[in-house]
């Protein structure tokens, strides 16, 4: 059950501060959902991941279909070589669950050490 919490709070928090800072206070999302719920750090990693690779999947994917993939190929065609806008989504996608995986991972290694002491 924590699990299922920790995705949607990841995912609802990091959508609430990406309206007001840079992209990423997903990190900061991240990390705080994993210091305030108690999860193994390898729980905790995959919580972030999949949590911010879906919403900034979906959210790429939506803005992609919004401007009918123009952007996505420009900028695919300069980072990748190529214009494939699902591949610069895909890559988009795992960035941002690598960030988040990490900060959650940081947040759960944070709440570890805090109980040894």
């Amino acid at each position: 059950m924590k699990f299922y919490i920790s995705l949607i709070l990841t995912a609802l928090l990091s959508f609430a501060l990406g309206m007001y800072l840079d992209w990423w206070s997903i990190a900061i999302a991240a990390f705080a959902v994993a210091v305030l719920i108690p999860q193994k750090p390898g729980k905790a990693f995959l919580t972030g991941f999949i949590a911010l690779f879906l919403f900034w999947g979906i959210l790429a994917f939506y803005m992609d279909v919004k401007n009918e993939h123009i952007l996505s190929q420009k900028v695919a065609e300069l980072i990748i070589k190529s214009k494939s806008s699902a591949l610069m989504i895909l890559l988009t996608a795992l960035v941002s669950g690598l960030v988040g995986g990490f900060a959650a991972l940081s947040g759960s290694y944070l709440r570890v050490s805090k109980t040894k002491s």
